[in-house]
């Protein structure tokens, strides 16, 4: 068994440099190669430090949409008119609604879904109302002005839609004391002590971001006592992960063991979060024997760590430790996210080398075509890509804030102004939950391996283009045999549902296709009993003919509860039956407990 990764052997790697970068040198789109520059050094260092001054964002990315958009528009007095309609037409709604006396009268504007700046009904009463509703007029002349234009880059349309709809947020109605009844209303109650106590929080939030320390977790969710305590010991350790063996909570288990890859970007007790809502607790008080790789929060020594890494002294180095511990028995690997999206370049792989180790494989909202990879796509081009890579380079790693940014930015409306409305201006404190703890846990990204993913995966899409190269050879997905079990979820805005849907389509196995409801976590972390619950589910035998997503929503048979359940059915029935559990490790074979779970590497920080 490794104990250290090795060196990389997969033909995406770069060789490590004085400083680690992720490419040093690297073919243009034609072939030829690109030279290095003797004072390109000197370049990087400026735009690393460029990159921390914009939290890591390229202003060049956006300021070259806003000139696309600008140039097309201008050239577009079709759309110029329609504009000047849609402006006026916004216009006599507002004073048509605001000359209404009516009670009944329905406003011209609705808030988008997913905001809940506006959910107080004071702002169902003027003049609040009127407030809101030319706030969302203008919204709504913005949405169309940004909207495709012939000629204009989609990917451009994209960035202006979402910089215009940042820059309206920090006007919006309800970020203002003297315009928000909810504020209003709380500072009348509390004869102004919520403004007091939302100072202070102001002021030690202020102090933690600038310190870049945090909070410990509340009382009841700590690690290890409330989140991810089902018990278990660590049976395996190397420089990159450790792997946590559960203790059996039945007489007798399923005789194929489960292996979890989780995603790195993450801590991996998501699926072991408290007792009632754990994945892993599930599966173990359903009688399977459950193992969990646990990543290392990398540093900046660990910068090369690579994709390849991640692969061969991650997923196969566990793979090899659970079938010592578990001989002569297939494995069902379970992968999450960007541990899915490993999982199927590791699956691919092991198929190309005839390796038959995998009963099954589920991908949970795991992507693996990433042509449309949702709101995440506006941070990624060239620009952006090698002004991060310049930012890694420097620094060795993409930090938790840089990355904590990015997401929070996609829902900046719920996210970012709702909370700090109620944080700071209502004075109330955030609500401890199990979910809020974890996501709160970051980890850092090391700067080769992300630098790989983003331009590999994301920006040049290689996986489903047959140009990822594994070991110098190119794999497919569509040589993976083992049947699979593929979940997406309604509002994902990471991983979108057509885009993990996209299994289907570049795959020939047997697969069972999951959309449930709820988001990139929630949607997950689906435990039975919740009254909300529903998920459509569709079977495609091996070889069947593609059908587009449309098509299968409409024909997918709908469900109420949760898809664990159908899950653990699913898995049980691609399993020889039960047996006895296994013991804790394998000592003889250099596998003997090293500690208890969760381990040491999840308190890394």
């Amino acid at each position: 068994m490794p104990g250290k990764p090795a060196k990389p052997k997969s033909g995406t790697a770069a060789e490590p440099q004085t400083k680690p970068a992720a490419v040093a040198a690297r073919a243009t789109p034609h072939g030829a190669q690109r030279r290095e520059h003797p004072h390109q050094d000197l370049d990087r260092g400026v735009r690393a430090v460029m990159a921390r001054l914009s939290g890591g964002v390229s202003t060049h990315s956006f300021i070259e949409a806003w000139t696309d958009w600008a140039f097309h528009m201008s050239n577009s007095p079709g759309r110029q008119l329609e504009l000047y309609e849609n402006a006026r037409q916004n216009a006599l709604k507002l004073v048509a609604h605001a000359t209404n006396t009516s009670p009944d009268a329905t406003p011209p504007f609705a808030p988008k879904p997913y905001d809940h700046r506006f959910n107080h009904p004071g702002w169902q009463k003027p003049p609040f109302q009127m407030w809101q509703q030319g706030f969302l007029a203008a919204q709504d002349w913005w949405d169309n002005a940004t909207d495709y234009l012939r000629g204009l880059k989609p990917e451009d349309a994209d960035r202006t839609r979402f910089m215009a709809r940042q820059l309206l947020d920090t006007v919006s109605p309800s970020n203002f004391p003297a315009l928000n009844p909810e504020i209003i209303e709380a500072t009348t109650a509390a004869g102004g002590r919520n403004l007091t106590q939302g100072a202070a929080h102001f002021a030690r939030d202020f102090l933690k971001t600038v310190t870049q320390t945090h909070d410990p977790a509340p009382e009841g969710f700590r690690v290890g006592q409330g989140l991810a305590c089902t018990p278990g010991e660590v049976i395996f350790r190397n420089d990159l992960f450790e792997l946590i063996q559960y203790t059996p909570q039945t007489g007798t288990v399923q005789a194929e063991p489960v292996l979890i890859v989780p995603a790195w970007i993450m801590k991996y007790y998501i699926l072991d979060l408290s007792p009632h809502n754990s994945m892993v607790n599930y599966l173990v008080g359903q009688g399977f024997t459950v193992f969990m790789i646990s990543w290392c929060n990398p540093t900046a020594e660990q910068a090369h760590l690579s994709l390849e890494d991640y692969r061969h002294s991650g997923v196969m180095a566990a793979l090899d430790a659970v079938n010592a511990i578990v001989p002569d028995r297939k494995v069902h690997a379970v992968g999450y996210c960007l541990g899915g999206t490993i999982l199927a370049i590791t699956a691919a792989t092991m198929a190309r080398e005839r390796d038959e180790r995998f009963a099954s494989i589920t991908l949970m909202a795991a992507q693996v075509d990433f042509a449309e990879a949702g709101e995440l796509l506006l941070f990624v081009d060239e620009s952006q890509v090698a002004f991060l890579e310049d930012m890694m380079w420097d620094q060795g790693y993409l930090d938790r804030p840089q990355m904590a940014r990015t997401f929070s930015t996609i829902r900046s409306e719920d996210l970012i102004w709702s909370r700090a409305v109620r944080r700071y201006f209502l004075g109330q404190d955030d609500l401890p939950t199990d979910m809020g703890v974890w996501v709160a846990d970051t980890t850092r990204m090391p700067a080769q391996m992300h630098s790989q993913y983003l331009r590999g995966l994301f920006l040049e899409n290689r996986l489903t283009a047959g140009r990822f190269a594994v070991e110098g050879r190119v794999i497919a997905l569509k040589d993976i045999s083992a049947p699979m079990f593929v979940i997406a979820t309604e509002t994902d805005h990471i991983a979108p549902w057509r885009s993990v849907y996209k299994t289907q389509l570049f795959t020939d196995c047997d697969l069972t296709f999951v959309l449930t409801g709820g988001g990139h976590n929630s949607g997950i972390v689906n435990e039975p009993g919740n009254p909300r619950s529903h998920y459509l589910w569709s079977h495609r035998p091996a070889g069947a003919f593609y059908v587009g997503p449309d098509d299968w929503q409409a024909k997918a048979t709908p469900r109420k509860g949760s898809w664990w359940p159908e899950w653990k059915d699913w898995l049980a029935g691609k399993s020889t039956g039960p047996v006895a559990p296994p013991a804790s490790g394998a000592p003889d074979k250099g596998l003997a407990p090293i500690t208890a779970a969760p381990g040491t590497y999840v308190f890394q920080t």
